[in-house]
């Protein structure tokens, strides 16, 4: 695989945070689009600690959490919808190109000099993408919500009861049969109440008075007064605010389909299966009352469209990049935080600190020694409990089935109080905040009780997050279990039918195999998930494993070659023709001048074609004549059929350097 800007482990704790969820209110919310931001928005460039956090596990050790980052965002009751996840992920891929006189790689195998692209920021792009999409699920609670932000305007009238209102929103929400999405970690949620105040309009001591206020009802640590900005100040206009949102809303542009109009939205609500299009927050009639407006879809809704051909991995789907380009280009104009201020900058970094210090980290603490405690106490693990004893004190193994062996009850749910699911939760707790070695005791404990069952779906999560665990532990790791990934991802494909899961294991496992540079290993993980369900995604996984083949210690140029043959093919009949050109270019330096003249005419032709697709015109003209000016090895009728294409785009290109409409020629 090509290099990566961020090492494996840098890369798996930036993917899998803490999830926290905010609700707002009206003004809340309005104030805060005043900077052109959500709340949530607002947050994200401040999202990580800036120092190292501690924390002490159920056996009273302390742990030093590194590098922390939290996910905070809208509360939204739709789940994303698998194509507007397949088109933003398309779109990601589209909108990311190479960067013009990008240094490549020059890399001498045998009698070849091969120039090759040192990273690939369109898988980076896309692998980021595709972990943060990924939705909550039943059977993990990796992206289930930790805590939510209740956030109140100060200029309201009465704040505290608006938190109030919020707070059994909230409620409702988790708790309600009606609502089956988002889904929370454990039914008491943290609950952290922020009073937002503007400090260029509101009453400063109304503000603090509210606060103190709120201090004595919800204590000290469970609250927090932010301040911000509202109206552009009067600075000098040589100074330069930085701008720390551009790189998150660009890279996440497709998703943002929240207005900053005061006109209404609309949302689908969860509460129904017909669709029903509820008003504003999507709240019932009889519930709304003051409660806040910012119930919208998930930002992964597709919107309703009677065109049939909007497909997302055909061989037409040709509107990708210019939905990104244009939704880019509309968004250019628009400044965000224009009225904040380094001062406020500060601000909104001390509160992440202080929810996170005070709120979150203490609320994970409680949860996972709750959670030991109530494993410790229940008889339903004293199998596991008794296997695990027996084993490191008799040194007896006990056999385990192979995949092939077991059944597929994918029928089979746990009931959340499930002995089972507690072991799971405390693993996965354990995990989001590295805590690698409690994690991967809990796993392996969680997988042999999921085999058992034969819980299939179940096992293979437990699995897959074991091995990573297993990767990830201090000090002496232990060796990756490699085969616990490959049992994982033949479960999730083969008998759960689930390739989203499948890909993300693949996604992980090529990851850490490479950082070992197993980079063989790597490359037969990547073609097995290759498939006919997605272009896109076999294009990628195809490149990945072009790159491992020339990175090993001693490159396999030819297999290189084959493999960036294969994607750009893919590449093609996802629609994103730049990425097919590219590899087929790329691939052209193996192939070319070796006498191998019907894989040359083959890429020539191609390069032709995908040159004159995207309007390079005088590149089409080249790769044509280079079929045409060499001694042939193809058939009369083969021969013919490239004259004619050579004529065409010659002429084409032509007409356009004489300067005619190149319209009135394509």
């Amino acid at each position: 695989m090509a290099q990566c800007v961020q090492s494996v482990q840098e890369l798996i704790p930036d993917s899998f945070v803490p999830c926290v969820a905010a609700l707002c209110s009206d003004e809340a919310e309005r104030l805060t689009r005043l900077n052109h931001l959500s709340f949530a928005e607002l947050l994200k460039p401040f999202s990580r600690l800036t120092s190292e956090v501690h924390m002490r596990d159920p056996n009273n050790q302390l742990h030093v959490i590194k590098n922390l980052k939290i996910a905070v965002s809208n509360i939204v009751t739709q789940p994303p919808q698998p194509g507007a996840i397949r088109k933003l992920l398309n779109d990601v891929v589209s909108g990311s190109q190479p960067a013009e006189g990008l240094v490549a790689n020059v890399i001498t195998a045998g009698d070849y000099d091969l120039n090759i692209s040192a990273t690939t920021p369109w898988f980076e792009s896309y692998r980021e993408t595709f972990l943060q999409s990924m939705p909550a699920l039943d059977h993990e609670f990796l992206n289930h919500y930790l805590a939510c932000m209740l956030v109140a305007s100060s200029s309201e009238a009465e704040p505290v009861e608006q938190f109030s209102k919020l707070s059994q929103e909230q409620h409702r929400i988790q708790h309600n049969s009606d609502y089956s999405y988002p889904k929370w970690f454990i039914p008491n949620t943290l609950k952290y109440y922020v009073l937002l105040h503007d400090v260029s309009a509101g009453d400063e001591q109304r503000a603090e008075s509210i606060y103190e206020e709120m201090k004595q009802k919800y204590g000290t640590q469970g609250c927090y007064l932010l301040k911000i900005n509202s109206r552009t100040s009067n600075r000098a206009s040589d100074e330069q605010i930085p701008d720390p949102w551009s790189q998150y809303l660009q890279k996440n542009s497709i998703q943002n389909q929240e207005s900053y109009e005061d006109g209404p939205c609309t949302i689908t609500s969860n509460k129904n299966s017909d669709n029903n299009l509820l008003s504003l927050d999507g709240l019932d009639n009889e519930v709304k009352d003051g409660l806040p407006n910012n119930f919208r879809a998930h930002p992964l809704q597709l919107e309703q469209s009677s065109d049939p051909s909007n497909s997302i991995d055909g061989p037409d789907h040709l509107r990708s990049a210019s939905s990104l380009h244009e939704t880019k280009k509309g968004n250019t104009g628009i400044i965000h935080g224009a009225c904040l201020t380094l001062t406020d900058h500060d601000r909104i970094r001390q509160f992440i600190q202080e929810f996170t210090f005070r709120g979150l980290l203490p609320h994970i603490e409680k949860t996972i020694r709750q959670l030991n405690d109530q494993l410790i106490s229940r008889k339903g693990l004293s199998r596991s409990l008794f296997s695990a004893t027996k084993k490191w004190f008799s040194g007896s193994k006990v056999p385990e089935k192979s995949i092939n062996d077991l059944k597929n009850t994918s029928g089979l749910l746990y009931p959340p109080e499930a002995p089972e699911l507690q072991i799971r939760k405390m693993a996965d707790l354990c995990f989001l905040v590295q805590h690698y070695d409690l994690a991967y005791s809990c796993y392996h404990t969680a997988k042999k009780d999921f085999l058992n069952d034969q819980a299939m779906l179940y096992a293979a999560g437990a699995l897959e997050m074991a091995a990573v665990s297993a990767f990830l532990q201090p000090g002496a790791p232990r060796p990756y279990p490699a085969h616990y990934m490959d049992t994982a991802i033949q479960t999730y494909r083969d008998i759960c039918k689930n390739m989203v899961l499948a890909e993300r294991c693949v996604l992980l496992s090529a990851e850490l195999l490479k950082s070992q540079s197993k980079y063989s290993e790597a490359a037969a993980l990547l073609i097995r998930l290759t498939s006919e369900d997605s272009d896109l995604r076999s294009a990628l996984l195809l490149e990945q494993a072009a790159h491992c083949f020339i990175n090993m210690k001693s490159p396999m140029v030819r297999k290189y070659a084959f493999h960036m043959i294969l994607a750009g093919h893919r590449f093609s009949k996802a629609g994103q023709k730049k990425h097919a050109l590219r590899c087929y270019c790329q691939a052209m330096q193996v192939y070319k001048g070796k006498g191998w003249s019907l894989a040359e005419d083959h890429i020539n032709f191609t390069i032709g074609r995908q040159s004159y697709t995207l309007r390079q015109l005088d590149n089409a003209v080249s790769a044509f004549r280079h079929i045409l000016i060499n001694e042939s090895k193809q058939s009369a009728a083969q021969q013919g059929a490239f004259l004619r294409e050579y004529l065409y785009v010659y002429k084409v290109t032509a007409y356009f350097h004489s300067g005619i409409d190149i319209k009135t020629v394509f």
